[in-house]
């Protein structure tokens, strides 16, 4: 007699494990995909606001990959705001952006939500 789940047959483990691995493979992907587009939705239903603003810091994120010789890098860049109440807020920027500003920079914040609009620098 065999057992369900060691049985050489049609329901073996070894046919549910490839099932279970795309299974959670689409989870991940949907959960990424509507957590993006939860993100953007946010973003979007946001006031556009223009803050008097301070650059108090700066970091990069790298992450590296590789696969079969293949080689890949990828930089996120953010800028960390505080505003003349002292709250402060972390934003991605792009790699232009991240160049052009520097730590202690004064001027006006343009942001919709967690989205960066742009940085107007006091004169």
């Amino acid at each position: 007699m065999h057992g369900f789940l060691i049985d050489n047959g049609f329901f073996s483990i070894h046919s549910f494990i490839p099932f279970f691995i795309m299974a959670a493979i689409f989870i991940l992907m949907a959960y990424t995909i509507i957590m993006g587009i939860s993100e953007w939705n946010r973003n979007n239903n946001s006031p556009k606001l223009n803050v008097n603003s301070k650059v108090v810091s700066k970091r990069m994120d790298t992450r590296h990959s590789s696969h079969n010789n293949f080689t890949s890098t990828n930089t996120s860049y953010f800028v960390t705001f505080e505003f003349d109440t002292g709250d402060r807020l972390e934003l991605k920027v792009s790699g232009i952006e991240y160049g052009q500003l520097c730590e202690q920079d004064s001027g006006i914040l343009s942001f919709q939500g967690r989205r960066y609009l742009g940085f107007k620098r006091n004169l």
